[in-house]
């Protein structure tokens, strides 16, 4: 945000302006200009985040739809990446306002194996877990930040893949599927962990078993910004 200006975008680029202008618009109510990290987040009926619900928010707008923002690279035209984690957040929360769908996003210092605990307990994704001095290095992954899942897990099929965008080559994620019995039904997408040997490798993979007719019955609507190549 700077000024009147906002920028709503995906760590590939993609911008989110029109997939989700709730967010959009209620961030004009933060009165400092500011470069922002955080995830969105669509919530099902029992109030707990929704993956589905979220790549298909166009169809579910009557969610409640939430954005966590849990880092700060930029305040008044000053960098932050720099700074220990625990002072970008200092300064981060005293700019977010009091809001029903920008919510800073908090931390729990120390307790971290009580924490992820209550995450099974309340069967979450997991929990991230942050060194409270590390600094921020964009565009990049480091052990500094480590993403503990509790360890469900569900087999897929790649169904498909869409195109590239901006600076990526190859594709820019898998259509994922479930089968049951003799049908597909789309599980959603997933582009991330990719580097570009792997990108290439798996793209040399895929070719040969491109085709033209969709292994769905139904049509699918993919996230918007991509278009679905099946293979």
């Amino acid at each position: 945000k700077n000024g009147k200006e906002i920028l709503l975008y995906s760590r590939n680029g993609l911008s989110f302006q029109k997939t989700y202008p709730i967010v959009f618009d209620q961030l004009k109510n933060i009165k400092a200009d500011a470069t922002l990290d955080g995830e969105i987040v669509v919530l099902n009926d029992e109030g707990k985040p929704d993956f589905q619900f979220l790549q298909h928010y166009s169809e579910n707008q009557n969610r409640p739809i939430q954005y966590y923002i849990f880092d700060l690279l930029e305040l008044n035209g000053k960098d932050t990446t720099a700074l220990p984690l625990i002072e970008r957040k200092e300064l981060l929360q005293k700019i977010i306002p009091e809001n029903p769908v920008l919510k800073y996003s908090d931390h729990i210092p120390e307790k971290g194996k009580s924490f992820f605990r209550v995450s099974e307990e309340q069967d979450l994704e997991g929990i991230m877990a942050k060194k409270i001095d590390s600094k921020y290095y964009p565009g990049k992954r480091t052990t500094d930040w480590l993403k503990i899942k509790n360890h469900k897990t569900a087999e897929a099929l790649i169904a498909g893949y869409t195109p590239p965008e901006g600076s990526r080559k190859y594709f820019g994620s898998l259509i994922l599927a479930l089968k049951e019995g003799n049908k597909f039904i789309y599980a959603g997408n997933m582009g991330t962990g990719f580097n570009q040997q792997s990108l290439k490798e798996l793209y040399d993979l895929l070719q040969p078993l491109v085709q033209r007719e969709s292994p769905f019955e139904e049509k699918i609507n993919l996230p918007a910004g991509s278009q679905g190549t099946d293979s």
